[in-house]
Parts: C-alpha cells; structure tokens; sequence
C-alpha cells in the first residue's frame, strides 16, 4: 500500500458486502468496516480482525463473505498508520513494534464499541489477525479478557524467535518480554485457538510459533481446542502474505473454526 485508504476505495468491495456493512471510527479515532450476517435471527456472534502491517481492513472481503453468510459478523479495524488513519512514519519496519502494542491497547474499545447497538452477542465474541495484527491479539490474550475462540495467521506468540528483526532491534530486553506473549503463560486463558501458518515463511518464523503452540497445549486441559494448521508451500511472496494457492482453503478453515466455536444460529 502507497497511501491512505480513502472512503472511495469501498466501492471495489463487492456488492454483496457493501450491503451488509457500514464504516464508522470508534471513539472518533480506530476506523472499523462493520459487516453484519446475511439474515440474522438475534444477536450474532461477531469476530474483530486485525491485519497486517502496510494494508488495510479493505484488504480481505473473501474472508468477511464467508463469515457473514454463516452468520457471523466482522469487525475489522485499521491498525494504527494505516488505511483510514495512514501515516507513512508507522509503515517502517521499525514502526512495528509500536503499531503492534498500540493496536494490542485498542482491542478492549473495540469490544466495548460492540456492546452498545445490542446487535451482537458479547458472549460470542472471537477475536483474530495475520502478522503483526496476530502479535496483537496473542499479547492481548494474555491478560483477563472474555472472548470466546481466537483465529490468527502469519504471526507468532514467541517473539525472542523474531529478535533479529526491525521492529526489535532498537528495544531493550524488558520492553519487549513486557508484551511477549510467550514469557506470560501463566496469565492466558485457555480458549478454542487456531492459528495458521506456512513452513517458509521468510517474515515470521515457523518454529517460533510451532514453540508458542507446543507451550500453550502443554499447558491446555484440552490441547486439542489448540489448532496449528501447516502449509508447506504456498507460492505466496515471502511464503507469508495470504497463503497464496492456499488462500481460500485458509479462510475455509478459520470460517468452519469460528461456526464450531461461535455456533451461528
């Protein structure tokens, strides 16, 4: 992405989404697309969405369609500098850090906002992201929260694994363990969890989420609510971004996750 997302931009989504949405900024601050199922029958569960670093919440209706024609809402949000709020210094890699923690603090409004319409069920609420959107939500999981099911993508809850990267080298140890998912399992709640990944991926190391996983189920009364789906070749740039072949057998996967654990009427 080269620049900020404009409301004109919407028009490209498809029809049968557009119909089903609205776009609106919580607090006035965190741009959210809002889509609501196809024929609800009462409050709905509801998915808040995160995504990657240099895109926007535009960037994946093949997803949002799916879950709303099984019943499930989408709240996708724009992370901070990008989409709707762009700014080009929060682009960087080395900005990564930041965006990650910021977004990881909006997650609660995001909830809240929800609660009020009454149109949503707030004991359905899943909660997800891919990349550094996923790094979000798996810090945020490891404190007291109540979401029902989580789903993330391309990312990692063991962030010493991604230590050589941009978005870490200028911080010091403490900050980083302050938010790395993996240093705080003492504090997460077991809930249904997918997460999954590609083998080469070039961005985000396999093995560091292959040990958050492997810590987490070692820790679950029920290690099989843990899903680590693999892909070992995708043909996606960098073995990261949207699976590539893979991609709609990706967003199959999350959408039959989420119907199991957030039983759409």
């Amino acid at each position: 992405m080269t620049g900020p997302i404009l409301p004109a931009a919407r028009s490209t989504l498809p029809q049968a989404l557009r119909a089903q949405s609205r776009w609106d900024a919580i607090d006035g601050v965190i741009p959210v697309l809002l889509a609501r199922p196809v024929a609800p029958t009462g409050p709905a569960p509801i998915l808040i969405w995160l995504h990657g670093r240099t895109v926007s919440k535009e960037l994946d209706p093949g997803r949002y369609l799916r879950l709303i024609r099984s019943g499930i809402g989408v709240a996708a949000i724009d992370l901070p500098g990008h989409g709707e709020r762009y700014d080009q210094a929060l682009q960087a890699p080395e900005a990564t850090f930041d965006v990650v923690r910021q977004a990881r603090a909006e997650i609660d409004r995001v909830v809240e906002w929800l609660r009020r319409p009454g149109d949503f069920d707030p004991d359905r609420v899943a909660v997800g992201g891919m990349s550094a959107g996923g790094m979000s939500v798996l810090s945020r999981l490891c404190s007291p929260h109540g979401f029902a099911a989580a789903a993330v993508e391309a990312t990692t809850g063991s962030w010493r694994h991604q230590r050589g990267r941009a978005m870490f080298l200028h911080l010091a140890e403490d900050v980083i363990r302050a938010l790395d998912p993996i240093e705080h399992l003492d504090t997460w709640r077991e809930i249904p969890l997918q997460a999954v990944h590609a083998r080469r991926d070039a961005w985000v190391d396999f093995a560091g989420q292959q040990a958050f996983i492997d810590a987490l189920r070692n820790r679950a009364r029920s290690p099989g609510s843990i899903e680590l789906v693999v892909f070992e070749e995708t043909g996606a740039p960098h073995e990261h971004a949207g699976f590539g072949r893979h991609a709609a057998e990706a967003k199959d996967l999350q959408r039959a996750f989420l119907i199991r654990h957030l039983r759409p009427r």
